[in-house]
C-alpha cells in the first residue's frame, strides 16, 4: 500500500475519533501532532488513544490529552541505518525524522520493510454453542459455519489471524463437529495447523481450556468466540499482554446508555443537581482474550466454567487481569440483525479481507 507520512499530521484540536480514523485509514499506525508551522508537538499511538479511553476520555476529546509530548525523534541528518537503529533499541515501529527547529520533515518506519511476523501462540476459537437465537439457519448448520459474505464466519475469523501471522489453531466443538472438522480438517489447505478438542457436554466459554493438550508453547494463548468479527489488531493485543506483564487480557468495547428520563440527585428531600437524559458509559466483554499458560491449566478436565469467573478467579488468586478495548470493527453474531449487519458490513467495511 502507497502512503504518505504527510497524511498522518493532526492539530492538536482534532479529536480523537478523528485520529482514530485517520490511524485506521493509513498504513502507519501513528499520528503526529504538528502546530502551525508543522513543528513536531507529539505523537499518538493507539495505545495512547486505548489508555485515554480506559481514563474515561470521550471520542470527541482533544487528541492532545493524549499525546506523548516527548516521543522519541531523529534528526533528518541521520542515516537510514541509523535511524532503524534507534527503533530498534527502543523497541518502537516508527519515529518522526525533524530538522534543526523542530519541524516533521519525514517519518521513518518499519512498515513494508520487514518481512510479515510469525507467531507460534496458539489461537482457540470457540466454535461449540448451538445458535438457538438464529433458527431456523442453525437447525442443520453450527452458528460458526453460517456464511458471512460467502464465506463461513468461522473462516473469516480465522483467515483474519493468518493475515496476522499466526499458524496454530485449536477449535473447540460440540454442536454437529463434524461440518467445522470436514471443512477445515487439519489446516493443511491454508498452511496452518489445526486441531479440535470436542465437549461432551457445554462447559461453558471457558471450560474447554482444560481440554487442550498439555504440551503447548509456553507462551500467552489467544482465545475467541466462534461468532465475533473484528479487525483488532491481534499483535498489538499481545503486546499489550505482554509489555504489562497480565496473567490475563480481556477485550472490551465501549458501551453507552441514555437513560430516558430526567435524574435527580437529593440531599434528603432537597434537590441538589439534576441532569436530563444523562448518558452512562460502560466496558463490556468483547469475547476476546488473551490468556497465559499458568491460567490455562488451571482448568481442569470437564470442568464447567464461564470466563468472567475465570477472570474473576484469577484476580482474587492476586493474578493481573487487565482490559484492552477495541474500537475497531466488532460485531457478537447472536441475533438475526447482526447477521444481516454482518452482510452489510462484509464488503462495505472490508472486513472480510
Amino acid at each position: 500500500m502507497a502512503y504518505s507520512w504527510k497524511n498522518v499530521l493532526i492539530s492538536p484540536q482534532d479529536t480523537i475519533r478523528q485520529t482514530l480514523i485517520l490511524i485506521d485509514s493509513e498504513s502507519l499506525r501513528v499520528a503526529l501532532v504538528v502546530d502551525e508551522q508543522q513543528k513536531l508537538l507529539g505523537v499518538v499511538t493507539d495505545g495512547d488513544i486505548r489508555r485515554g479511553l480506559l481514563n474515561d476520555l470521550s471520542l470527541d476529546s482533544n487528541i492532545e490529552l493524549v499525546m506523548n509530548r516527548s516521543p522519541i525523534i531523529a534528526s533528518d541528518s541521520l542515516s537510514r541505518s541509523a535511524v532503524m537503529k534507534l527503533m530498534e533499541d527502543n523497541k518502537i515501529l516508527s519515529v518522526p525524522l525533524v530538522d534543526d527547529d523542530g519541524i516533521v520533515v519525514g517519518l521513518e518506519t518499519f512498515h513494508g520493510a520487514l518481512s510479515g511476523p510469525r507467531f507460534e501462540n496458539p489461537v482457540f476459537l470457540m466454535a461449540g454453542g448451538f445458535g438457538t437465537r438464529l433458527q431456523p439457519l442453525t437447525d442443520n448448520c453450527p452458528k460458526p459455519m453460517l456464511k458471512v459474505g460467502g464465506k463461513p464466519i468461522l473462516e473469516t475469523i480465522i483467515d483474519s489471524f493468518i493475515e496476522a501471522g499466526f499458524v496454530n489453531f485449536y477449535i473447540s466443538t460440540h454442536y454437529m463437529p463434524e461440518q467445522i472438522v470436514s471443512y477445515f480438517g487439519d489446516g493443511s489447505s491454508k498452511k496452518i495447523n489445526i486441531a479440535y478438542v470436542h465437549e461432551e457436554t457445554p462447559l461453558g466459554t471457558g471450560g474447554a481450556l482444560g481440554l487442550l493438550p498439555d504440551d503447548l508453547p509456553d507462551c500467552p494463548l489467544i482465545m475467541m468466540n466462534g461468532d465475533v468479527l473484528t479487525r483488532v489488531d491481534f499483535e498489538r493485543l499481545l503486546d499489550f499482554h505482554d509489555s504489562n506483564s497480565a496473567d490475563v487480557t480481556m477485550c472490551v468495547r465501549e458501551y453507552d446508555y441514555q437513560i430516558p428520563y430526567g435524574v435527580i440527585s437529593g440531599d434528603g428531600n432537597k434537590i441538589v443537581s439534576m441532569e436530563e437524559k444523562p448518558t452512562q458509559r460502560f466496558f463490556v466483554n468483547a469475547g476476546v482474550y488473551v490468556i497465559n499458560q499458568k491460567v490455562v491449566k488451571s482448568v481442569p478436565k470437564d470442568h464447567v466454567v464461564d470466563m468472567p469467573s475465570l477472570v474473576e478467579q484469577e484476580i482474587a488468586d492476586g493474578g493481573e487481569a487487565l482490559m484492552f478495548p477495541i474500537y475497531e470493527y466488532w460485531l457478537d453474531i447472536g441475533r438475526m440483525d447482526d447477521l444481516n449487519r454482518a452482510q452489510a458490513d462484509f464488503n462495505a467495511l472490508g472486513i472480510g479481507k
